[in-house]
């Protein structure tokens, strides 16, 4: 597989994965305001590991669980980790993949 593709494939797969904590903190601020049925924190923070990027932009964007520590210090270090797997993975493709 050529390297340009497999990079494109690892963009996609993480902007994917990101879209959907982004959603789940729409959907669920919007939730709260019209006191309805709420996503669980658990639940947001278990997708932002996935997604942390999403996750920390949901939380911008919809200024939702701004205040809690375990989200505005969770979230941007699960981002942390991801950012250096990425980077990790992208050398490994342009380093070593034929």
């Amino acid at each position: 597989m050529e390297k340009k593709l497999i990079v494109q494939i690892i963009i996609f797969a993480i902007i994917f994965i990101n879209l959907l904590p982004f959603l789940m903190f729409g959907i669920d601020k919007i939730r709260a305001v019209n006191k309805t049925w709420r996503i669980s924190e658990k639940a947001l923070l278990k997708f932002s590991i996935l997604g942390p990027f999403g996750g920390f932009l949901g939380m911008k964007v919809f200024r939702h669980k701004i205040n809690k520590p375990r989200f505005y210090v969770g979230i941007p270090f699960f981002a942390i980790i991801q950012l250096i797997i990425i980077i990790i993975a992208v050398l490994v493709v342009v380093l070593w993949v034929g």
